[in-house]
């Protein structure tokens, strides 16, 4: 099982680049960062963690552009996994956003992943144009818009949301699919939609009891005739081996833990001290 980190990123405390170069050193897999565009002041939808149109942090209003995060990240480390936690594609036009994320592959050796959920926040996806009750079709065709221009030498698309003729667009991603992992609840629902069109499932931070939500993904994966596994990055709360153990035999492939809104220094303490707990290598 690999480990990660996720920096809900903001104008204070550390920036991404400290943060993923410490993750490097200490070891870890993968460095996360969430987006979220803006906040609308008046809103009709309800925080899944606080039920109701409070947040549970003041980040939510001071989060970092991520690819411009990751970015940072990039030019400061050599072998660590650049990815989102998640981010919202549906927000922004898939030509543009995949001449980001592949320039971001190119430029950091294909170390890319795409973290990414259907939005809570049914008003920020308002502000954007997504219609309601249309974030599930507006994020697949962006989706597969993307991985048309990814892939393609003369990349057209044509559907609902989005419409494009043939096109040229450079760079291609270094990796020949860039992996796409939902952020969503367990649910018979969200895995029909992650085994059409993901390659893995990112939990949510208050889901439990594991085991026969992988087990069903698993089975829904198989009937959707996808090979192997899918991936499952699990976010954790604190430090504990006995469910980083069940977790492993549940079939998790990623635990990923969330640093402290800190200082730089005190976030680097706590990278080292998770990396003694979790025993991996440090890398220097």
């Amino acid at each position: 099982m690999r480990y990660g980190i996720v920096l809900f990123t903001s104008d204070r405390g550390i920036t991404p680049a400290d943060a993923a170069l410490a993750a490097e050193r200490a070891g870890f897999d993968t460095f996360y960062v969430p987006e979220h565009t803006h906040i609308p002041v008046v809103r009709a939808a309800a925080h899944p963690r606080t039920g109701d149109a409070s947040l549970p942090d003041d980040r939510y209003l001071r989060t970092l552009d991520p690819w411009v995060a990751l970015g940072t990240a990039a030019s400061v480390t050599e072998r660590i996994g650049l990815s989102t936690a998640v981010a919202l594609p549906a927000e922004h036009h898939p030509i543009t956003l995949a001449k980001t994320i592949a320039s971001l592959d190119h430029l950091s050796g294909g170390r890319v992943s795409l973290g990414v959920g259907f939005g809570w926040n049914t008003d920020e996806l308002a502000h954007h144009g997504v219609p309601a009750g249309k974030r599930r079709t507006v994020l697949r065709e962006h989706l597969e818009a993307m991985r048309v221009l990814w892939t393609e030498e003369e990349a057209g698309f044509d559907g609902e949301f989005v419409t494009f003729g043939a096109s040229w667009s450079w760079p291609k991603p270094v990796q020949k699919r860039i992996p796409v992992l939902l952020g969503a609840a367990g649910t018979e629902k969200n895995f029909t939609w992650l085994a059409k069109y993901a390659d893995g499932w990112i939990t949510t931070p208050t889901e439990d009891d594991l085991d026969p939500k992988i087990a069903l993904l698993r089975r829904i994966w198989r009937e959707q005739g996808r090979a192997d596994n899918p991936e499952v990055i699990a976010l954790a709360g604190r430090h504990d081996a006995q469910q980083l153990a069940r977790w492993a035999e549940s079939g998790v492939t990623e635990a990923v833990f969330g640093l402290p809104d800190r200082s730089a220094e005190d976030v680097r303490a706590y990278l080292t001290r998770l990396a003694g707990k979790l025993g991996i290598e440090h890398a220097g």
